[in-house]
């Protein structure tokens, strides 16, 4: 927690105040930390990319899955921090990956700069960024209760422990929905969306779970192109977002298989593809059950 927040003297002011005089204060204020993170490749840079310190292997093995490069974690040899300092401290914000022999590189290397907003800037083309997908989430038989998955947004906000000090952070949270209720595999934070998702993939390859069947990613922004990109690529069958989709992640939602929800905010959400992975709410199954 150390490294993903930071803290800067601010004056607050408060235009709501009955004595001006108290109206404006010094005082301490607990922010996101906003770092670079380089990525190498056997020793070659590959990208360069805005994140918040913490689970950077994940992030990078995260990244790697979404570039397309590997699927499996016994393509990804070690991964390690390389010398960086700044001030005379290590800064931990260069991670080198060693992929296994066969594994091949891309066509081209990214070799940009990548912002804490966009996950994908720096590619060739959008023909580029459609890489070949390993897995096939429209094979996925998986039914989720209506209610259930309108749950998942509290239950990502419960966890949200960097949110909570900041309020400056997205999160990514994969969810298993076919218990009692809905059990949190694993949950990211940092100021990038599409950061946030990379750790909780990468996390996932690590535990050599991927393809990710049967589960459910929900996600604290918006929907873009690139998450689902990224779900579809983890084998995900269900995105769902507290925000509005874009008319490309739709499209792609709809080409991949990945059922797309978005503005699911407890008490209504809206289904943009694959309709028919959402079941009739818990409760009503329930009551059927028993009256029968």
């Amino acid at each position: 927690m150390a490294r993903m927040t930071q803290r800067r003297k601010i004056h607050r002011f408060r235009l709501d105040a009955a004595d001006t005089e108290h109206s404006v204060r010094f005082k301490e204020d607990v922010l996101a930390a906003e770092e670079p993170l380089e990525i190498r490749i056997g020793g070659t840079s590959f990208a360069v990319t805005m994140r918040t310190p913490g689970d950077d292997f994940d992030l990078v093995a995260g990244f790697l899955v979404s570039e397309g490069i590997i699927r499996s974690p016994s393509e990804l040899i070690s991964l390690r921090f390389c010398a960086g300092e700044k001030d005379g401290v290590q800064t931990f914000n260069v991670v080198e990956a060693q992929l296994r022999p066969d594994v091949p590189l891309p066509d081209t290397m990214r070799h940009v700069y990548t912002s804490s907003s966009c996950g994908i800037c720096g590619t060739d083309s959008i023909e580029a960024v459609r890489k070949t997908i390993h897995f096939d989430p429209s094979l996925d038989r998986l039914q989720v209760p209506v209610d259930v998955l309108a749950e998942l947004p509290d239950r990502l906000r419960e966890a949200q422990a960097v949110f909570d000090r900041t309020g400056g952070v997205h999160a990514a949270g994969l969810f298993k929905v076919d218990g009692a209720s809905p059990e949190l595999l694993c949950l990211r934070e940092d100021v990038g969306r599409h950061n946030a998702v990379d750790k909780v993939v990468g996390w996932a390859l690590r535990q050599d779970l991927l393809p990710l069947t049967g589960l459910v990613l929900q996600v604290s922004g918006r929907a873009s192109f690139e998450l689902v990109q990224k779900a579809a690529l983890a084998g995900i069958p269900v995105l769902a977002a507290v925000s509005a989709p874009s008319s490309l992640a739709v499209d792609l939602a709809t080409e991949t298989g990945v059922t797309l929800v978005g503005f699911s905010r407890g008490q209504s959400l809206n289904v943009y593809a694959g309709r028919e992975r959402l079941s009739n709410p818990r409760k009503a199954v329930q009551e059927a059950a028993m009256s029968g």
